[in-house]
């Protein structure tokens, strides 16, 4: 699973999260020599663009330089095949945004007319939002963007350049009522007809689907991820059938290039197990078995050592409304061995925090095996990692491997770095209840943010089985926004524990009191800035963050734990008793993993229908009104930097150095000419 939230407890708690072991603010980016360094730093523009809801940040790849060849080499290996599948998650998130993207490409590209009108800032805006977001869908509430030009207007740019769009999808840009959401979870309606994503034909409906895979699941291995890595299409003849995203089927041209990159990776992999885990890989790449993916992520989480790591393929579900199709990510990661020697102690002492933690014991793992958490610096994402990224992602998804085999987690040091970088004290000022809250975040709003990010990862999602005969399957839609809620409770309960005292992991119970504030503070209040007025809630993470913000203001309040207070027209929360809300949690904790756990559909659904999906109207606007002044956008996205290999007269990489880009639309541009090797429709 991974920890997407961008801004979410970053921008939207205004605090610098600064990870553990980074060095002074005079370090020398990667690639730059070590003369003038504060000079280069000092000039390093981290922000160098906001538009739309967005703000644009730039990151650093700190120790690049210190690695040998053959580790370079290894890298840039794995950046090259991440961003030649990056054509896949474009079209996953709607069938015509690669035939929309290259139309846009070609105008920015090639338009020889007025560049300065309203109507060109209007289209630039547009273009911008659709690269940002792979696709005309918002990356995060998935609702259609409408373009602030006619259509008219767009006809003539593509004429001018001798760009070609089908009707259909010259439509679906300007009909509101056309592909609405990317993903739509609305009770009552068929969700997959409903939802724009690329992975069911437009005629196929839930019904058909679940029926499908029912079906299926009566004869397969149980502990397959049924449906991860394919779209399903109706034959000719009527019936559904899966079309698998594999090197000789769907997506074949850039999976093929995938596994072009991940094959020269191979060759300089660090140790045998790095390099046997990504054979699996392309095994898999080339048959789109799941049993090899399987196979394959037992040995990837058992590849420990060495100090690069990827993530590459299809992963995470949260863009199917169904639960079950995985979205194409890529993450390249140097480990940063002080920040992770520090935490070690976090996934040493996993054991201890599950027997002790409030869920049902038949819940419980009796033996939780083989957790390992790193602090790492990405040195490239594509997919849907990029532009918008996660700050700490924990792999695999499978449940039993898991329990089996264990997991990965990571926090991604430099992005965290680079958000804290970006970002400044405004939303706490504006939205702390009163001093001493402001206080405890300006004094351990750093530690705690990284602490709760390390307990939701490596312990959160972690944590936990199911019973027998339960996969995650059973709850649908809301199967992701229950694990997020799962590993959040995991975390927060565990924050005000005396434990973390005694591990060394907190100075004070202090550091634990300033999560529970800005978690209570972000969902029940600062990231409604990301919700149009009039709007529901439709992400994971947010719904996952309000559901448990709502269920625990309700029972906290009724307990006098926590309340809400009116100043001057403002309201605040306030947390009267910090140890009843920690029962609180444990309880929500205990009730959401009870669901997980049995399969428990319709529980699941009354948490999340019932608390973190709609919105309070007034809270709302007040939150908007207050945040307007402050033009602090509510998210973040990431250009990348560039890898530039330095080859001798044979061809052969000496060298490898890193460039910094600052122009989000030349990195767009750079991208669709280099790395576009899938058809319009696939």
């Amino acid at each position: 699973m991974i920890y997407k939230i961008s801004k979410i407890g970053l921008a939207v708690i205004a605090l610098a999260i600064v990870v553990w072991g980074c060095k002074s603010s005079t370090k020398t980016p990667a690639g730059a020599s070590s003369a003038g360094a504060a000079a280069v730093v000092d000039t390093f523009k981290w922000n160098p663009e906001n538009f739309g809801d967005k703000k644009i940040i730039r990151y650093q790849i700190p120790g690049f330089d210190k690695l040998s060849l053959q580790q370079k080499q290894y890298v840039y290996y794995l950046v090259q095949a991440g961003l030649s599948g990056r054509d896949i998650i474009w079209d996953q998130n709607y069938r015509y945004n690669l035939a929309i993207r290259r139309a846009l490409e070609n105008v920015v590209t090639n338009y020889k007319g007025d560049r300065s009108s309203k109507d060109w800032a209007a289209f630039m805006l547009y273009a911008k939002q659709v690269w940002f977001s792979s696709g005309i869908h918002h990356h995060y509430s998935n609702d259609k963007f409408i373009p602030g030009f006619s259509i008219d207007y767009f006809a003539g740019l593509i004429k001018s350049v001798g760009a070609d769009l089908p009707e259909e999808a010259l439509q679906a840009m300007f009909n509101p009522s056309i592909a609405a959401k990317r993903v739509d979870q609305t009770p009552g309606q068929d969700i997959v007809k409903a939802s724009a994503v690329n992975f069911y034909d437009p005629d196929i409906t839930e019904k058909e689907v679940t029926e499908f895979y029912e079906k299926m699941r009566a004869t397969a291995d149980p502990k397959l991820s049924l449906g991860l890595n394919s779209k399903i299409v109706r034959n000719r003849w009527g019936a559904l059938e899966e079309k698998v995203w594999k090197i000789d089927g769907m997506y074949g041209p850039a999976i093929k290039e995938i596994v072009k990159w991940l094959e020269k990776a191979v060759g300089v992999a660090e140790n045998k197990e790095q390099a046997d885990a990504l054979r699996l890989l392309i095994q898999y790449y080339k048959t789109g078995d799941l049993k090899t993916w399987d196979d394959y992520n037992v040995a990837w989480v058992q590849a420990t050592k060495g100090d690069i790591d990827y993530i590459n393929s299809f992963i995470e579900t949260y863009n199917d409304p169904m639960g079950m199709k995985a979205n194409y990510e890529t993450i390249i990661q140097i480990n940063d061995f002080e920040a992770s020697q520090r935490m070690k102690v976090v996934s040493d002492n996993a054991q201890w925090f599950e027997d002790r933690s409030p869920v049902l014991p038949q819940h419980k793992k009796k033996v939780v095996k083989g957790i390992t958490y790193k602090v790492v610096m990405v040195a490239g994402e594509a997919g849907d990692a990029s532009p918008s990224t996660p700050i700490g992602v924990n792999l695999p998804n499978a449940n039993w491997i898991r329990a089996d085999y264990g997991s990965k987690s990571v926090s991604l040091g430099n992005i965290i770095e680079a958000y804290s970088r970006s970002d400044g004290p405004g939303l706490l000022k504006e939205f702390a209840h009163d001093a001493e809250e402001i206080r405890l975040a300006e004094k351990w709003g750093e530690m705690s943010s990284k602490m709760h990010t390390a307990l939701h990862e490596v312990l959160g999602h972690a944590s936990g089985q199911l019973e027998e005969g339960v996969n995650t399957d059973m709850l649908k839609q809301y199967a992701s926004p229950l694990e997020e809620s799962r590993a959040d409770l995991f975390a927060l309960y565990y924050m005000t524990d005396p434990k973390l005292v005694e591990l060394g992991l907190a100075p004070s119970d202090e550091m634990g009191k300033a999560a529970y504030d800005q978690y209570l503070r972000n969902g029940l209040m600062l990231q409604l800035r990301r919700i149009e007025p009039g709007k529901d809630i439709q992400q994971a993470h947010m719904r996952n963050r309000q559901m448990v913000s709502k269920w625990v203001f309700e029972k906290g309040k009724a307990q006098g734990a926590v309340e809400m207070v009116t100043r001057d027209g403002k309201t605040y929360i306030n947390i009267k008793d910090y140890a009843k809300l920690r029962t609180v949690f444990g309880d929500l904790l205990r009730e959401v993993q009870r669901i997980k756990s049995q399969g428990d559909y319709e529980a699941g659904k009354n948490l999340i229908e019932g608390y973190g999906v709609k919105v309070d109207r007034a809270i709302h606007d007040e939150v908007l009104r207050r945040s307007e002044s402050l033009r602090i956008p509510p998210y973040g996205g990431f250009i990348n930097p560039r890898l530039a290999p330095v080859k001798n007269g044979k061809g052969e990489i000496t060298d490898v150095k890193v460039e910094y880009p600052a122009d989000f639309v030349g990195q767009m541009l750079e991208y669709g000419k280099n790395y576009s090797f899938l058809p319009d429709n696939n």
